[in-house]
């Protein structure tokens, strides 16, 4: 799987937090009302962003199960401050290759951030496949959809967001990625087995103050767009120098559109 720094992780968790669907948490904690202890499973953890978000609304007492095939990032998540009543316990798992051992044993819920866009439709499936069999129902949260919207225009936007849309659909591990229309295929994919779903958005809606991590989303898609020959190498520049002058200048904005949903199979506790 293709990893992410810390340091990025930790730029982009404040604007999850506040871009999180709150119907698809309410739902989420609500499908654990009855439970005097949950076990939760987290695939692809990072720095702990889900346990975080997520133990705080649950007053049952959790224990975590993080899951992340890099073993610093797995190391940070395992000693993220958490409500008393939560205990964790750390897996170092590669996704791609042992799925189905990070669901083994007694689970009530499993969550995922920032991941089923990087996944292939064959590893969706096994996701969706194994859940059910379980009866386990999951919270997936964070799935970038494809929507880019950016203020000033500039005349080559079309181009990049394409080209960041096209390369999102590369190999990042687990085969070609499903990327912006991972949200979609997920929820068809749970509802044809039978699944309720409750999705909604959960767009990054990012301002002029938000200098830092505007930068680095834009230097991200111009690095992504000169792997892509779609778009010239000079336009690249040209896009990216002026997005950097507006960020400088406080007059950039972005929204990036994600999708979070919650799918309980028929009959789970």
């Amino acid at each position: 799987m293709t990893g992410f720094s810390a340091d990025w992780l930790e730029l982009r968790e404040p604007h999850d937090l506040r871009a999180r669907n709150s119907a698809v948490l309410d739902a989420v904690v609500a499908s654990q009302a009855g439970n005097s202890a949950i076990r939760i499973v987290d695939l692809a953890c990072g720095t702990g962003s889900t346990l975080r978000a997520l133990a705080p609304r649950f007053y049952a007492g959790q224990h975590w199960r993080l899951a992340d095939n890099d073993l610093s990032l797995l190391a940070r998540a395992a000693a993220t401050a958490r409500p008393s009543g939560v205990t964790v316990t750390a897996i170092p798992l590669d996704l791609n290759r042992d799925l189905e051992a990070a669901l083994d044993g007694p689970i009530d819920l499993v969550t995922t951030s920032a991941l089923l866009d990087l996944v292939s439709e064959p590893w969706l499936d096994r996701l969706a496949v194994e859940t059910l069999a379980r009866s386990i129902p999951i919270y997936a949260a964070l799935s970038y959809d494809g929507r880019i919207e950016i203020s000033p225009r500039h005349s080559f936007d079309a181009a990049i967001i394409a080209a960041v849309n096209a390369h999102q659909r590369g190999d990042k591990g687990f085969g070609p990625a499903l990327g912006p229309m991972a949200a979609s295929a997920a929820i068809a994919r749970f509802q044809s087995l039978g699944c309720s779903v409750v999705r909604g958005t959960a767009d990054w809606v990012v301002g002029p103050l938000d200098r830092e991590f505007q930068l680095e989303i834009f230097a991200g898609w111009a690095s992504a767009a000169r792997d892509m020959p779609s778009v010239a190498q000079a336009d690249t520049v040209e896009w990216l120098t002026f997005r950097r002058d507006e960020v400088d200048s406080g007059r950039s904005s972005l929204r990036v559109g994600h999708v979070d949903f919650f799918a309980r199979p028929t009959g789970s506790r």
